[in-house]
């Protein structure tokens, strides 16, 4: 089976159109699977088939409608989980994409809603996932497949994890329309490619959201492929909320628009930033007692703005930013302080979200890193820059549709040549695109 990108910018051939207008009305012909199947490696471990809630066939008449409150994908713009893996800080950010995806199943269109969810290890892009999902006419959210790249020192080593509905296998519920204790369903279902089983252990959980309590969350034991469990919570306006295993956590931090502020954006947060940023530059002339200057200005407009009330995991990010600018700048790490300092600016915008339009906020992210870029570059981080540059390319993804030709046209050549000045290693051409690039992209932010 195929599947074609759509945007609103576009019109579909008449023929994908006709068999959209007809999907609409009849039940999505998913791919057979047997449901009997144990899809772990070993086929053991699944729960009962008569606890099993996702064996009826769902019906897809207005899928791109994602608004089931444990997974309003549609209405989440962007999104942010933080936590430790491996014993590192780990970051992700998941953001609503402009485009939808139709999936073909059987010959039938699904129209889908498309996440971009990017994860970074320590500061450096580790994943990069597609993800589509549709909504039944019942309330329950179906997923139907992703495109995974995996990275390993700024490379895509291997696309693993990745399915798709009706070229792979079925589409899986992920969420049903209403969850109960004991209910049993399989959000990946593709025995040898993809495979989880859930079983809802607890409904009516109330967690500690980013802004206060939420109530009405549910908490699930969700069964891998290789026959371990993790468990997870989903939190009505967020959906998947907090997971976690073996010391490891990855928790939601913000979302928007449900977390949003209304009103001018904190004068403190540009104070921050911009003190922060200060420091990094005075090490360019190893100035460090005006670089410890500038710390101590950061940390006079950061405390006073984080006891008025900051998310729990921006204020833990924010707070070691500053901890590893001033660690760089007592070594006098020229290097250090000046990724440090972007840190700080990343932390800075995060807490911007509450404020700002998410794609205003992803434009200035793409800022950071080519900023980062000519920072890697002067270190001879030849693995850093080819990690940057695939970090520009996702978070370009966001925004560019948003911008004029010109700029648009500009930086996608300018994008062209860093792909090929990061593969061919040659730092000099790659630290010289990103930085006559900058100001480009630092206009056009201003005026997002």
């Amino acid at each position: 089976m195929d599947s074609t990108r759509t945007t609103g910018r576009r019109s579909a051939p008449a023929l994908a159109l006709a068999i959209a207008m007809a999907a609409a009305l009849l039940p999505l012909a998913v791919t057979a699977a047997d449901p009997a199947v144990c899809g772990t490696d070993d086929g053991t471990g699944c729960a009962p088939m008569d606890q099993r809630v996702d064996l009826a066939t769902p019906v897809f008449s207005n899928p791109t409608a994602v608004t089931n409150p444990l997974h309003p994908t549609a209405s989440l713009r962007s999104e942010l989980l933080m936590g430790i893996v491996e014993d590192l800080p780990f970051r992700v950010e998941v953001t609503l994409m402009p485009e939808t995806r139709t999936i073909t199943i059987d010959g039938v269109a699904v129209e889908a809603v498309e996440a971009q969810y990017t994860a970074f290890l320590d500061g450096r892009i580790q994943e990069v996932a597609l993800d589509w999902y549709a909504q039944a006419d019942d309330g329950s959210v179906w997923y139907l497949g992703e495109d995974v790249f995996n990275y390993e020192d700024g490379v895509v080593v291997d696309t693993d994890g990745t399915w798709m509905a009706g070229r792979d296998g079925p589409g899986a519920m992920i969420t049903p329309a209403d969850p109960q204790p004991g209910d049993v369903y399989r959000p990946e279902n593709i025995p040898g490619l993809v495979f989880e089983e859930v079983v809802v252990l607890r409904t009516g959980v109330t967690v500690t959201g980013p802004t206060g309590l939420v109530t009405g969350a549910i908490e699930i034991d969700e069964l891998h492929m290789d026959g371990g469990h993790e468990i997870k919570i989903f939190a009505p306006g967020y959906g998947e909320f907090a997971t976690g295993s073996g010391g490891e956590i990855e928790a939601l931090a913000l979302a928007v628009p449900i977390d949003a502020i209304p009103g001018e954006e904190p004068a403190a947060i540009t104070n921050i930033v911009a003190a922060a940023e200060a420091a990094g530059t005075a090490t360019l002339d190893a100035d460090w007692a005006a670089a410890t200057t500038a710390i101590d200005a950061t940390n006079e407009a950061w405390e006073p703005y984080r006891l008025a009330g900051v998310p729990l995991w921006l204020d833990r990010q924010m707070t070691d930013a500053i901890d590893a600018l001033t660690a760089a700048v007592a070594a006098n790490d020229k290097s250090g302080a000046r990724l440090a300092a972007i840190g700080v600016a990343r932390a800075g915008l995060d807490l911007a979200l509450r404020h700002r339009d998410p794609l205003a906020v992803d434009i200035a992210r793409f800022e950071l890193w080519l900023d980062q870029v000519v920072v890697d570059a002067a270190a001879k981080d030849k693995d850093g820059v080819r990690g940057d540059v695939a970090s520009l390319e996702w978070t370009r993804d966001r925004f560019i549709g948003a911008l004029d030709t010109a700029v648009t046209e500009r930086v996608e050549a300018d994008l062209a040549t860093l792909r090929a000045a990061a593969d061919a290693g040659d730092l000099k051409a790659a630290s010289s695109t990103a930085a006559e690039l900058a100001p480009v992209i630092a206009e056009v932010a201003a005026g997002a």
